[in-house]
């Protein structure tokens, strides 16, 4: 007797699962039964779930009844004429809906030919199996799957055109590709989805070989040349927002050039480029510190006596800079208003980004890697026929992971290019690939896709036939220019008076307890003295009771609350959190109390 779960509370049992299980479905196929409604059978616990929850993931299945499809040629042939709608389909029971713990007891075929008695249900197309990004890798089902998960990730984050409009919008941190191209070697899904209105990488020629230890570690190459000519150029837009607020006693934010009597007031230059309204205007060229919009705002913390007698100079200033760090220029100027009828300004930066060191790039088969050399045009290798690739990709990167599609996406991408075509490379049911290596033959090239290749620097033929083709790369959103960040010394927390923390505070670089054993296995344990002083403070302690003294500066004494003047009091180094840490201690009426010794 099998217990009943729906929606995992416990409605009953059933005496032979099998039969129940079978009506369940059969009902739901009839259309009695709700088409939401899964079931599934636990042999371990002898239990049977029902789930009609929201939230389930579910896929479409064809189902099979005696190893027959049930969707057959006629039907199909309807669906063409527009005879039979998706609808139809599920009400007449021929396809059906699977949530994750269905397809525990479901036994799915690929293709129709696969085919057996105990198979249950039939794929509509194997490319169902996988979500849109996935869909669109070429190949994929020649990579291992956590490649095939790493490159569906990399292509949310690529540059490309993400929507028409971007002139007249206000996006957060958005990246435009100013050449995006539609992939030579493309599956069924970028017709699908229409990729080509929306195209976010480029076609681009790759040799894999190495370059002078440049590309190890997964770096890669980069012809000077190619970026010269566009390869990988794209625009960065960060918008900058402020508004007019409204504050108790009608008192307002001004939104105008501030006057110099104002608390917080920079210096000329940094208003240099506001208009008369307070506001910059558009194709100027900003840095770091420059004043995008200016602002006033009234002085906080009001008593209700001293609304009455505000002099104009207890205003403070307000503006919105650059952040520490950026440049660009003024793209887009918007005044309008908020919901509260105040007024609104957003200011639009733009960057150009050319493709430098530390850019990050990616084929659609997660072999990502930053650009480690761009080398001059002349002194890249190129083939017999002339031809100079755009980027050399190291051969280190495809044994241990075992991303075939990156090869065969190589060569087909050659054959696309010299035959002028788009290839099919769709999941499970893309080009076969000793096709693709026979047409490659057919326009004078090995078969295999390698060349021989020349140095570019000495002129001299390579021993060794290099791996040439033309294959889709992406520029992702990881730009150095958006991360590159030091510090010297700069501002510090209140509290602990620890440096701040963050690229966008000017914070400082955390060096932990495994960069401590670095510098020590390097002998430099020395420097760990200057790396861990950065809240060092020097605190009296009383002798006798162990506690913290009290130093006059005026009359240049020292004494103990406790124990009074007559006591020897030492200046002890220590860190400011260790203070902080006393003091949280005391506030606990516990008495942390320091014995002294002498270091010599």
């Amino acid at each position: 007797m099998s217990e009943v779960f729906l929606n995992g509370k416990f409605v009953g049992t059933a005496d032979d699962h099998k039969a129940f299980i079978e009506q369940v479905k059969g009902e739901r196929r009839k259309g009695k039964l709700s088409s939401n409604l899964n079931v599934m059978y636990d042999e371990k616990v002898d239990s049977i779930a029902i789930e009609v929850s929201k939230g389930r993931a579910r896929r479409p299945l064809i189902v099979v009844k005696e190893g027959k499809s049930l969707l057959t040629e006629k039907h199909v042939q309807q669906i063409e004429k527009g005879e039979l709608s998706w609808q139809d389909l599920i009400d007449q029971g021929l396809i059906e809906y699977l949530d994750a713990a269905e397809e525990e007891n479901a036994y799915v075929a690929f293709f129709e030919p696969d085919l057996t008695k105990d198979h249950t249900h039939l794929e509509i197309t194997p490319l169902d199996m996988v979500g849109l990004c996935t869909s669109l890798v070429p190949f994929g089902n020649y990579n291992t799957a956590p490649k095939l998960n790493t490159g569906s990730k990399n292509q949310k984050q690529a540059l490309g055109m993400y929507a028409i409009n971007y002139g007249i919008r206000m996006d957060m941190d958005i990246n435009i590709l100013h050449t995006p191209q539609r992939p030579v070697v493309a599956s069924y899904m970028h017709d699908v989805m229409e990729y080509d209105k929306h195209p976010a990488g480029q076609n681009i020629v790759v040799a894999i070989m190495s370059y002078k230890g440049y590309n190890m570690e997964d770096s890669i190459v980069i012809n000077k040349g190619s970026i010269d000519r566009g390869f990988g150029r794209s625009t960065y837009f960060r918008p900058a927002v402020a508004e007019e607020l409204r504050y108790s006693g009608g008192l307002m934010d001004n939104i105008c050039v501030p006057d110099k009597d104002v608390k917080g007031y920079k210096s000329e230059r940094d208003y240099r480029f506001l208009e008369g309204d307070g506001i910059i205007a558009p194709e100027m060229k900003v840095a770091e510190g420059d004043v995008i919009i200016g602002k006033t705002s009234p002085p906080r913390f009001l008593s209700s006596l001293d609304e009455y007698n505000i002099a104009s100079s207890a205003r403070k200033e307000s503006s919105v800079s650059m952040k520490h760090g950026e440049e660009g220029v003024i793209d887009f100027v918007l005044i309008t208003e908020n919901e509260e009828g105040n007024k609104l300004v957003q200011v639009r930066i733009r960057d150009q980004r050319v493709p430098e060191i530390g850019d990050k790039f990616t084929s659609r088969h997660g072999q990502k890697g930053v650009v480690g050399l761009i080398v001059p045009h002349a002194d890249m290798p190129f083939s017999a026929s002339g031809i100079v690739p755009d980027l050399l990709f190291s051969p280190h990167g495809i044994p241990s992971r075992m991303t075939m599609a990156h090869l065969i996406e190589l060569v087909g991408g050659k054959v696309g290019a010299l035959g002028g075509r788009y290839i099919d490379g769709t999941l499970f049911n893309s080009e076969n690939e000793e096709d693709i290596r026979k047409e490659l033959a057919s326009f004078g090239f090995r078969e295999n896709g390698t060349e021989t290749m020349y140095d570019g620097v000495t002129g001299e033929q390579f021993d060794a036939k290099i791996f040439v083709g033309t294959m889709y790369y992406l520029k992702l959103k990881h730009m150095v220019a958006n991360k590159i960040h030091s510090r010297a010394r700069g501002p510090i927390q209140l509290l602990t008076r620890q440096p701040t923390e963050g690229r966008a505070k000017e914070g400082g670089l955390r060096l932990g307890e495994m960069e401590k054993d670095t510098f020590v296995a390097h002998g430099t344990s020395l420097l760990l003295k200057e790396r861990f002083d950065a809240d060092r403070t020097i605190l009296p302690i009383c002798e006798e009771c162990g506690t913290i003294a009290i130093h006059d500066d005026f009359k240049n004494r020292y004494f103990c609350q406790t124990c009074g003047d007559a006591v020897e009091i030492s200046n002890i180094e220590m860190s400011y959190a260790f203070k902080l840490l006393l003091d949280e201690l005391k506030s606990m009426a516990i008495y942390p109390k320091l014995s002294l010794k002498n270091k010599y």
